[in-house]
């Protein structure tokens, strides 16, 4: 386990936090209704201005954590499960856990994208052998010098630190923690004094489902912010405050919604294992007694599914947040009731956001919370236009979701092309998903701009196919995609996890659907398949599911 200096983090980018109107103690559990609309307001067309009550915060990340290290310094911080390690808040001002994730061309990729200087890394995780893969970009790295490397393909990276063993052409984290001393922190924290909110904080890589990689630049002002709002929907209290996190920490559902949360409101943080396990999730959950636990509905199904599901025990449990795809009512419904997770909500966002911008409030109905991702929350603008004429869209329609606020990212780094694309002169950043808003101001995700089907010149909505099969009772998880047709254009293709130990036919599916559906949302091709191709956060790839069911069927 790596640890680096956390004013040095506090610099780069380490989710940090602060609280509510600088009150000692936790938000009351009014701030349930943070950010709710008037019981007598109607939303009249397809635009929605967030509440402006709670002030936004103009601290950086690193400000923030120096508050709730003061508040709290003898509560739990950080718990590795998998390693053992615990940190209090006290010791995390100290020092900090790293892990990070990447493919070879992802790795050159960035680093070159961002200009970056130094890489830490472990040698080796799981199956990927970093070390390896970063000498297929920069082969130069086994005969440098610490510290003195210089490659033609990286030429910005000079230094390279490994976190185990020592490997040629690098330094080792423990020769670097050694070099540091006393004057080396007072510089960082006057380099932290000079720093401002606005300031670019982290460099998120994006768009693993669409396969073309952008760099979205956060500021301080943007993730401190989102953060504070989404433990305030929540109701951290001091009663509840242990938050368990499957999810990967490069992904924002952790980073933000987790660790920037823990930063502002004093939660723990409680990871289960270096990546995803259904089992260990469970396993932390029973034995930290989470009160909250965050995770995509593809992690939600895999623990649910364990065989041995019933001997963990989940009374702790009250919320959390599922987000990351859409989520199936059907199994909105099981988490909220096998799950002991009453007051679940979903989440909506996207890391060009910072990235919640819908979130739905714990005491909502259940209907609410399982056919809408909740109400946009506050200083934050949504309004919902036809993709095609640019005109906005009436209640209750399908269009494109567009956001604005202080959540919007400060562009894709280095990428004022791709920036213009997305984001108005106006300030407006297109989601490119396809939504629609209610008169009460709830918001219902139908599917992206690009996976919507046409089929013979009627529109097709994925989403509303994949919540309809999933309640099949064979059914395990459900993608819908459209392949390629000569006469109709595109085609309806079902990819279908079933349920372990359960058989199931094309047949009884295309049974299911008759007279329950329009006849012609049907899928002309039902797969069975036994996974879905992923991004390394746990996110479903459908433009290759699709070239996948295109070349299965021989299309």
């Amino acid at each position: 386990m790596a640890t680096v200096r956390l004013a040095a983090l506090a610099h780069r980018g380490l989710p940090l936090l602060r609280r509510l109107g600088g009150r000692r103690g936790a938000p009351p559990r009014s701030a349930l209704h943070t950010g709710r609309p008037s019981a007598s307001h109607r939303v009249t067309n397809s635009y929605i201005q967030g509440t402006t009550d709670i002030p936004l915060l103009t601290k950086t990340v690193g400000q923030c954590l120096d508050e709730t290290v003061e508040r709290f310094p003898d509560r739990d911080a950080l718990v590795f499960c998998r390693d053992g390690v615990r940190k209090t808040f006290a010791q995390f001002k100290e020092e900090v856990s790293v892990n990070p994730a990447y493919q070879a061309l992802e790795l050159e990729f960035v680093l070159r994208k961002v200009g970056c200087k130094a890489l830490v890394f472990p040698t080796q995780f799981k199956t990927q052998k970093y070390y390896d893969i970063l000498k297929q970009s920069c082969p130069e790295l086994e005969k440098s010098t610490p510290g003195g490397l210089k490659s033609k393909r990286l030429p910005d990276l000079s230094i390279v630190i490994t976190l185990d063993s020592k490997l040629p052409g690098t330094f080792h984290m423990d020769e670097v923690m050694q070099a540091g001393d006393s004057s080396h922190v007072k510089q960082l924290r006057a380099l932290q004094r000079t720093l401002s909110c606005d300031e670019p904080i982290n460099i998120q890589f994006t768009s693993g489902t669409t396969g073309s990689p952008k760099g979205a630049t956060l500021s301080h002002r943007n993730i401190v912010n989102n953060a504070n709002l989404i433990g305030l929907r929540l109701g951290i209290t001091q009663q509840d405050y242990r938050v368990g996190l499957p999810a990967p920490l490069y992904h924002c559902l952790a980073s933000v919604g987790g660790c920037m949360v823990m930063a502002l409101h004093g939660s723990s943080c409680i990871f289960s294992s270096p990546s995803f396990e259904g089992k260990a999730a469970l396993e932390a959950v029973s034995r930290e007694k989470c009160s909250f636990l965050h995770g995509t509905p593809t992690m939600f199904i895999d623990m649910l599914s364990q065989p041995d599901f019933d001997s963990y025990d989940l009374s702790s449990l009250r919320g959390g947040v599922i987000a990351g795809s859409p989520v199936p009512p059907e199994l909105m419904k099981m988490v909220i009731t096998r799950m002991h997770m009453p007051e679940l909500v979903v989440a909506y966002g996207t890391t060009e956001n910072s990235p919640v911008t819908f979130m739905g409030f714990p005491n909502d109905s259940i209907t609410r919370r399982t056919q809408t991702v909740g109400c946009i929350l506050p200083h934050t603008e949504a309004k919902i236009e036809d993709p095609e004429t640019g005109q906005r869209v009436p209640l209750n329609t399908a269009g494109e979701i567009q956001i604005r606020g202080y959540c919007v990212m400060l562009g894709y780094w280095d990428d004022p092309d791709k920036t213009n694309e997305v984001v108005t002169a106006e300030g407006w950043y297109k989601t490119g998903d396809l939504g629609s808003l209610d008169e009460h101001g709830y918001c219902k995700i139908i599917g992206r701009c690009k996976d919507m089907i046409i089929r013979g010149g009627e529109n097709i909505y994925p989403a509303e196919l994949e919540q309809f099969l999933h309640t099949h009772p064979k059914v395990e998880e459900i993608q819908v995609v459209g392949v390629k047709d000569s006469r109709m254009g595109e085609e309806i293709c079902a990819c279908i996890r079933v349920k372990a130990g359960q058989d199931c036919t094309e047949e009884e599916i295309k049974a299911f659907c008759k007279g329950k559906i329009s006849h012609f949302k049907i899928p002309r091709y039902v797969v069975f398949v036994g996974q879905y191709p992923l991004t390394v956060s746990g996110k479903i790839q459908k433009y290759r599911l699709r070239e996948q069911m295109e070349k299965h069927l021989q299309l």
